[in-house]
């Protein structure tokens, strides 16, 4: 039998694929993870905003509600911010 060649697949990819892999197996689904945090900050984001319209027009708003959607905004603008990409 002959001599063997190392076959590994690390030697024929790309540096820049490879290190977009390596990045995706530390950090998995993050594309999916901010859209569904982008998502959810825009429909609290609607929320604030119609709530803001009704208080304008004079109606009332339950201050719970108010809570529950500033709450809600802030939750998801912190999710948002620290699925951030780090390394630029």
């Amino acid at each position: 039998m002959g001599s063997r060649q190392d076959d590994s697949p690390s030697r024929d990819l790309d540096p820049a694929l490879r290190q977009r892999l390596l990045t995706e197996l530390s950090t998995p689904w993050r594309g999916l993870r901010r859209a569904l945090w982008f998502a959810l900050l825009a429909s609290a984001s609607l929320g604030l905003a119609t709530m803001a319209l009704r208080g304008a027009s004079g109606e009332g708003v339950a201050s719970v509600d108010l809570l529950i959607q500033i709450g809600a905004f802030a939750i998801f603008a912190t999710l948002l911010w620290f699925d951030r990409n780090q390394g630029g």
